[in-house]
């Protein structure tokens, strides 16, 4: 608490005065008295009380000046407040589907790990508008840009592979999430293309859809998922599923050329572990813009003063009228 007119206070300092002439004048005159002829009718239960009790208005009344004074000082109180302006990025989530996907290289699958560490980064960007685009041998879009965090994650768990026409149109899936992103009046615009293979499908190709995105200032970021060499892939027989070392073909070239194109930056995921760190560092290379304004909000705490020399007024007018003025 602080007082925004401090030096009123001083006038506090006139009470001394007051106080010390009211107790000369009660030293100096003594009780008061009154002579009758018996004191007989007079004494009684209550006389010492009075005789003491006629002190009380003169505090309670000292007690009012004092807390109007205080009240006119205006006492005030303060807590520091900060507001928080942040600019979000916004954010396009490109994820192949080709069947190849299904490869179990990662744990248990590569498409489902690139869903769960997908969500666990969602989950880091609060602020961020977020959308997810699939494509295979076509590309559509799973979920348009969002807040809306609970949507975004359902329709990310949906994501199956073999749902659309197989294949690896990288160039559609560039294309189709660039569309998403070329009107948004965020001031940083981000494609995470993830892809396990080579482009062999789409009207689009992979390096024209870079160029559009350069065009828009779209900065894409490819990760390319899979293990070194040969991976497990489930195929069906007719014994059933078995598993066959299949060989892993990525065109890291291309990917590494669309990164540079856009300002972005390539990546090779080869495990759970290594997709999981790729995200954290794309996470810390695109920052959120966040500006703090510290500011004191003021609470007004006069009235808690005027109530106080309210009461005691109250209760000084309420002795002179109904206590203190019949005589024992």
């Amino acid at each position: 608490m602080f007082f925004e007119y401090p030096n009123i206070l001083f006038l506090e300092l006139l009470l001394i005065p007051i106080i010390a002439i009211y107790l000369w004048r009660e030293l100096r005159g003594g009780s008061p008295s009154i002579r009758v002829s018996h004191s007989l009718p007079w004494r009684g239960e209550g006389g010492a009380f009075k005789k003491y009790a006629r002190h009380i208005p003169f505090i309670l009344r000292m007690i009012t000046v004092a807390a109007i004074i205080a009240a006119i000082a205006r006492p005030r109180s303060s807590e520091e407040f900060e507001k928080v302006d942040t600019e979000g990025i916004d954010i396009v989530l490109t994820l192949d589907v080709s069947t190849s996907m299904l490869a179990r290289d990662f744990n248990p699958d590569r498409i489902s790990a690139a869903k769960d560490i997908a969500i666990e980064f969602i989950a880091q960007r609060p602020s961020d508008r977020m959308g997810v685009v699939v494509f295979a041998g076509e590309s559509f879009t799973q979920c348009p840009l969002t807040t809306d965090r609970p949507t975004l994650i359902n329709l990310i768990k949906e994501i199956e592979t073999g749902f659309i026409e197989d294949g690896t149109a990288i160039g559609n899936g560039l294309a189709t999430a660039v569309a998403r992103l070329k009107d948004s009046p965020a001031t940083s615009r981000v494609v995470i293309l993830l892809t396990d293979g080579v482009n062999n499908r789409g009207e689009i190709t992979p390096l024209m859809a870079a160029e559009i995105a350069k065009t828009y200032g779209i900065r894409v970021y490819t990760i390319g998922v899979g293990a070194m060499g040969v991976a497990p892939y489930p195929v069906m027989t007719p014994f059933g599923v078995q598993i066959q070392q299949i060989k892993v073909e990525i065109d890291e070239p291309l990917l590494q050329e669309i990164a540079n194109e856009t300002g972005g930056k390539y990546f090779r995921a080869t495990d759970n572990t290594k997709l999981l760190e790729i995200y954290g560092e794309i996470n810390k290379m695109e920052r959120s813009r966040t500006t703090v304004d510290s500011f004191p909000i003021y609470k007004e705490l006069f009235m808690k003063f005027a109530l106080i020399a309210l009461v005691a007024i109250a209760i000084e007018l309420f002795l002179k009228m109904f206590v203190l003025r019949r005589l024992p």
